[in-house]
């Protein structure tokens, strides 16, 4: 069993985190574009990009590991589908984070994420 990234986590438990990435990322590859806070932007991403990959592999593996991390046939489909084709010559680099301004109930910085 892999050991748990030292540091903050967001929500506390490594379950936790794992449960809040898959949800925005399956979030992101529906809407291809989503606004968050920037600690989860930054946490997103390379998350995110690692499934761009294997969805421009192909392959039914690939995309039972894409539905096994995500836990959404929907998303996973659609990432198979549309967007692993449409970065099929690009090398990485498949997700723009734009910080926005401080959100106006706490004054938490704001990123949008969304596909270049």
């Amino acid at each position: 069993m892999p050991r748990p990234k030292k540091g903050a986590r967001l929500g506390g438990s490594p379950q936790h985190q794992k449960q809040l990435l898959a949800n925005l990322a399956s979030s992101l590859i529906i809407a291809e574009a989503i606004t968050t806070t920037e600690a989860k932007a930054k946490l997103l991403r390379p998350y995110a990009e690692k499934l761009v990959t294997k969805a421009k592999k192909g392959g039914v593996h690939q995309q039972r590991l894409v539905v096994g991390t995500i836990h959404d046939k929907d998303a996973a489909n659609k990432l198979f589908s549309e967007i692993g084709p449409r970065y099929e010559h690009r090398n990485g680099g498949y997700l723009r984070i734009l910080k926005l301004g401080p959100r106006p109930g706490d004054n938490a910085p704001m990123a949008r994420v969304e596909f270049v």
